[in-house]
């Protein structure tokens, strides 16, 4: 019988860390599964998921950058993210053989900062893609905004706003952050291989907090911002270990040992 197994698919996928999480968590377990990273450039989506739904050893997929909005043409939506998030990024096989598509970057956003009050409070996202979504609509679930949205296309992020009923504004990157209590960049910018995010955050109150989805590399242009005003950070390791746990317990029928988080914190930065 062949090995079960799982996947992450993006382009580029070379920078991905769910391959280490994944094997470790199925290792300290002792699960005999499989989680391979695989580079699926767009043009190929649509017979990536076709090839995979033959396999009976295929578990399933993570999708990250570019493909969570796309991903959702070729799998069943039966939790409706579609008119929800809006954006995908893992794929399961149900029960009757069929591929279906759920998010779990939203739990995975949320989970680090849990313990923040954000009803009411300004907060400020970098970026309108898949990751973007996730957040903007956990930031709706707890009534936090106004919401504040810089990206390229500014047109784009407004749409956002409107979708998840968010108050607030849509502007251009611009050289500095505004005033808010929560600053997300939630964008590739940064990203090792990307255009560097480069923000003068001197206008963030002195409680505010500066969380970076960006995990390659750990230490960012913008966490190492924050911290030098001494702002409490959260890196990108905290958003995609949170949404990994969620995918690993769809994808494999198990819940990760959460308790060595440490660990493989460590194995991560290694």
């Amino acid at each position: 019988m062949t090995r079960p197994y799982a996947e992450v698919i993006g382009d580029p996928i070379a920078q991905s860390k769910s391959p280490l999480i994944h094997r470790f968590w199925a290792e300290q377990l002792g699960l005999d599964v499989d989680y391979r990273a695989l580079h699926v450039p767009a043009a190929d989506l649509a017979g990536y998921f076709a090839a995979r739904a033959a396999d009976p050893a295929w578990r399933g997929c993570n999708v990250t950058v570019p493909h969570k909005v796309a991903a959702l043409d070729h799998v069943a939506d039966p939790g409706d993210v579609r008119g929800t998030i809006g954006a995908i990024n893992t794929v399961f096989r149900q029960e009757d053989g069929t591929l279906a598509g759920t998010n779990t970057d939203a739990a995975g956003f949320w989970t680090p900062i849990a313990g923040l009050d954000l009803a009411g409070k300004p907060v400020t996202v970098i970026g309108a893609g898949g990751a973007a979504r996730a957040i903007l609509w956990a930031l709706a679930r707890v009534g936090a905004g106004p919401v504040t949205v810089m990206n390229r296309n500014v047109l784009k992020a407004a749409g956002l706003l409107a979708a998840f009923g968010l108050k607030g504004q849509a502007l251009p990157l611009g050289p500095a952050a505004p005033p808010a209590a929560l600053l997300v960049n939630a964008s590739s910018l940064g990203m090792t291989g990307q255009p560097p995010l480069s923000l003068d955050l001197s206008a963030l109150p002195e409680d505010a907090v500066v969380y970076d989805a960006v995990y390659a590399p750990l230490e960012t242009d913008l966490l190492a911002a924050a911290r030098a005003r001494d702002l409490d950070t959260v890196d990108g390791l905290e958003m995609l270990v949170g949404q990994a746990a969620v995918a690993f317990a769809i994808l494999f029928g198990a819940e990760p040992p959460r308790d060595r988080d440490d660990a493989l914190r460590a194995l991560l930065t290694a």
